[in-house]
């Protein structure tokens, strides 16, 4: 295959995945999303004080769904990031590790759901302090930590990795960081006084959409900028490549060079003036020599 139908080839490959990222990615966040339907089914949700994770105790209407629906969406974020890749981003591995994280927190989520509504019943609440639940319930409210501070670690490491550039993903990562400065308080008072805890869940999931698709728009456009073949940098590292061989033989020469310190052969033009020196006549021949 040719150079240039290689690059071809591999900018089609690159451009088919950042494609099916985004596939993959919008379609889980619709999936994380679900809640934007509550409205279109009165009484699902009976209180402010009740907690979205409380829709998804085993016996609740369409509580199966919402488990699956979660899975699902953790499944297809992950798979999404996996294809924009760690390196998409220069420093920015880190931030790809605490999305994964973030995906998989979500997943532990959906698997293991809640064994009561903690956020409308007295009892289980009760319970849930003095640790006297299944496993199941616990787990749930680790994975939800995780997924909590992962995506909060993702948004710092971009923040710090942005600070003192006025692209449009730096802007929303500071706006994000401030948001965050502010929401948080608000989120754990919500839980100590058990007020208004799903307005708060609504609004930090609407920022983890926001970070999603910020860090999915950063790293398939960085991905593609970076692997173009008509770009300068690309060209560059082609032109690297493309010299290695020949720094190869000129080093080895050296340092054969070096090796043998004997003196070099005659070029053709040295010998030619040599032969020609050789035929002359007498005095051309001493005034070569």
């Amino acid at each position: 295959m040719k150079p240039s139908e290689f690059h071809i080839a591999s900018s089609r490959w690159l451009s088919a995945r950042s494609v099916a990222a985004w596939i993959f990615g919008i379609t889980g966040l619709l999936s994380y999303n679900w809640w934007v339907l509550l409205p279109l089914r009165p009484g699902l949700l009976r209180s402010p004080r009740e907690l979205l994770s409380d829709l998804e105790v085993t016996g609740q209407p369409f509580a199966a769904a919402m488990q699956h629906v979660d899975t699902l969406a953790s499944l297809l974020l992950m798979a999404a990031f996996l294809l924009a890749g760690s390196r998409s981003v220069a420093r920015g591995w880190r931030e790809w590790v605490a999305m994964m994280i973030f995906a998989a927190s979500g997943t532990f989520g959906g698997v293991f759901p809640e064994a009561c509504a903690d956020g409308i019943n007295a009892v289980c609440r009760a319970k849930e302090l003095k640790f006297q639940l299944s496993v199941d319930q616990y787990l749930h409210i680790a994975a939800g930590i995780f997924e909590f501070a992962s995506i909060t670690l993702a948004l710092l490491f971009a923040f710090r990795r942005t600070r003192g550039e006025t692209t449009r993903a730096a802007n929303t990562y500071r706006h994000l960081a401030r948001s965050a400065w502010v929401a948080y308080p608000l989120l754990g008072a919500a839980y100590l006084l058990n007020r208004l805890g799903v307005v708060m869940e609504i609004l930090f999931f609407i920022g983890f959409t926001v970070m999603v698709l910020t860090q999915l728009l950063e790293r398939t456009r960085g991905y593609r900028s970076k692997h173009r073949p008509d770009q300068p940098e690309h060209q560059s590292e082609i032109g690297r490549r493309a010299l290695r061989p020949l720094r190869f033989f000129t080093r080895s020469r050296q340092l054969l060079g070096k090796r043998h310190p004997y003196p070099p052969p005659p070029t053709a033009s040295a010998t030619c003036s040599a032969i020609a020196r050789s035929r002359a006549p007498g005095p051309l021949r001493r005034f070569g020599q």
